[in-house]
């Protein structure tokens, strides 16, 4: 961070010591057993559960919710894990008020659906708390598949492929595998280390290798060939490494940084009070990497942080439960309002935006503007592929898959690099598990 940015108001050190511990804990605290046993006993236990078809990973949640209820935890847990080997990180991230819980007969009837995303912590932290992995694997098979991305899609692909007997080598260009969940998501969502301490829980199914500080296509790493002439099989599931930008000028200016390398470098932090922030925080964008990106910024201590989205609130793709997370935690939403200008001399000082309204042609800028105070700006509005081989087809800036998850020949993909992805990780984990099974047949029957 340069001399103009500390000097300007984003400073290290806002808050008390002690606050910082207090701000980034969990806000979500485990259940104990006797308030899972509880939990559990409100299950109707559907037989049609709407629940388990709301669930990307179709996880049979009545199953599960009533091992709990009859004292099996970690039967629940192996339950959970064979459709979703992620389930510790899931129960925590997942929009569970838009996925298996909006879905509960009880939220219909009641308003207050049956806690699945609480049950499923519960049996999954039991489970991995005894350090046990609940998989064997299968006998090797001599069959090596690379895998591109230490993310959701990808270690849930290296997963199946390892436990149906295959090695399998993981490539990712980050120091650390995990991918969303170990660089992007809040850091109270998962405290306490979870994200790294899942992959190595995941790891202990024997067969999967990983080579950090990776890029396909990077001078001097590799590219799509190299792995196809090295493996009978290659898996990407990348994501998306890049940032779109505003498209105005004065993006460059000191201060504007996106928010998922904010997260990230608050993620990796030792020691949250030596994070610079500023006094007047912006987030642009609407879904959940703005959201964490505000929330943090105010636990960090920011004084005025405000999230300007283009669209309505009903249209943030962040859900209701994370907007009203935000309001809670002081952070302010201006809803249809756009970015046309950004001022300051060297450093942002402050932004302007313009009023929006759906118009004949789509969305469209009034001549109303307003400016908002900024010495921290935060771009979440969205992410972009990286270059891909010629051999990849790529449309919207994604890559094109068929529904088996097939790219190019002996090539898969998944997660939020390919259309199928909807930027949640229980959506990644299900494509990543689902390439598994597409992979081991072809490379079976070759």
């Amino acid at each position: 961070m340069s001399d103009s940015q500390l000097t300007q108001g984003i400073v290290p050190g806002r808050l008390d010591p002690e606050r910082y511990c207090t701000n980034f804990a969990d806000h979500t605290p485990p259940l104990g057993a006797q308030e899972a046993r509880i939990a559990a006993d409100r299950c109707y236990f559907c037989h049609d559960a709407p629940c388990m078809e709301a669930c990307p990973t179709s996880i049979d949640v009545p199953l599960f919710i009533r091992q709990i209820s009859t004292g099996t935890p970690e039967a629940a847990a192996k339950t959970i894990f064979a459709q979703n080997i992620l389930g510790g990180m899931c129960a925590r991230v997942c929009p569970t008020e838009t996925l298996c819980e909006g879905a509960c007969v009880r939220m219909e009837s009641e308003g207050e659906p049956v806690e699945i995303g609480a049950l499923q912590r519960f049996a999954t932290d039991t489970l991995m708390a005894r350090q046990s992995h609940p998989f064997t694997r299968a006998a090797k098979t001599g069959k090596s598949v690379a895998v591109v991305g230490a993310g959701p899609a990808g270690l849930a692909c290296a997963h199946g492929l390892a436990m149906r007997g295959h090695d399998v080598t993981i490539f990712d260009a980050r120091p650390k595998p995990g991918g969303l969940n170990e660089y992007g998501i809040a850091s109270y969502k998962a405290p306490g280390g979870f994200a790294q301490a899942e992959v190595d829980w995941l790891m202990q199914i024997g067969g999967i290798s990983v080579v950090a500080n990776w890029e396909l296509g990077r001078k001097g790493d590799g590219d799509l060939g190299d792995l196809l002439a090295d493996h009978e099989a290659v898996f990407l599931g990348m994501g998306l490494s890049g940032v779109n930008a505003l498209r105005m000028e004065g993006e460059d200016k000191d201060g504007i940084v996106p928010a998922t390398e904010f997260i990230a470098e608050l993620r990796q932090a030792d020691d949250l009070a030596k994070l610079p922030i500023g006094r007047d925080v912006v987030v642009i964008g609407g879904g959940m990497t703005a959201v964490d990106a505000a929330v943090q910024s105010k636990l960090l201590g920011a004084l005025n942080v405000t999230l300007v989205y283009r669209r309505s609130r009903a249209q943030m793709p962040a859900s209701l439960h994370e907007q009203e997370h935000a309001l809670t935690h002081g952070v302010r939403i201006i809803e249809n309002a756009a970015p046309v200008a950004i001022h300051g001399n060297g450093a942002v000082r402050e932004i302007e935006f313009a009023y929006t309204q759906e118009g004949a042609s789509g969305l469209e800028r009034t001549d109303v503007t307003f400016r908002l105070p900024a010495d921290q700006v935060f771009k979440a509005i969205g992410q972009t592929l990286g270059d891909m081989p010629e051999k990849i087809e790529v449309k919207g800036g994604k890559i094109v898959v068929d529904g088996a998850g097939r790219a190019a020949p002996r090539v898969w993909a998944g997660g939020d690099c390919t259309h199928a992805g909807e930027d949640l990780t229980v959506t990644a984990v299900a494509q990543g598990r689902d390439a598994a099974v597409e992979i081991h047949q072809f490379l079976m029957e070759g």
